[in-house]
């Protein structure tokens, strides 16, 4: 299995304010969907719950609970990243998409990073992505694109991959 992470930061790292994204950014958003549908997505609950519409449709959607009882509908429930590794030890590729505190527990297996890089400060944000040694990951690909009448802020979709040791 392999276990990417998916993530927009902006130049200082940051990922979240109260809770929400740090903006729209339409052209995240399609390419977060390009590479997540048909795959298997985890996340924490409150991400999840801030979801609009719940359940992200055409992904199977894992939520990572502190509350074993908790029951969202069709979401798969797990209260740690064990129960949550075992249940996908045979599927492909895994989509690790938030919040804060799960980024930060599962960055140390990832294999592969997704990171939208938003060439912008966001000062009053709250959550942060972990710090990206360089010395551990190589970038394999990277896309930068101009602000545009969607998209307010210039952005780049870069690909890393954890260094084989």
């Amino acid at each position: 299995m392999k276990i990417s992470v998916i993530v927009v930061v902006d130049q200082n790292g940051a990922i979240g304010l109260n809770n929400g994204l740090l903006c729209h950014l339409p052209a995240d958003l399609k390419h977060f969907k390009e590479k997540t549908t048909g795959k298997t997505i985890i996340m924490g609950r409150k991400t999840y719950e801030s979801l609009p519409s719940g359940a992200l449709p055409n992904r199977e959607n894992i939520v990572l609970t502190s509350n074993s009882d908790a029951s969202y509908g069709n979401v798969k429930c797990f209260d740690s990243l064990e129960k949550i590794f075992e249940y996908c030890k045979d599927k492909e590729e895994v989509f690790i998409i938030g919040g804060g505190g799960v980024y930060e527990q599962t960055f140390p297996y990832a294999d592969k990073l997704y990171l939208t890089i938003i060439n912008h400060k966001f000062p009053k944000a709250d959550t942060y992505f972990p710090s990206v040694n360089p010395v551990e990951w190589i970038e394999t690909d990277r896309k930068d694109f101009n602000a545009d009448e969607r998209n307010k802020f210039d952005f780049s979709f870069v690909e890393l991959e954890r260094k084989k040791v």
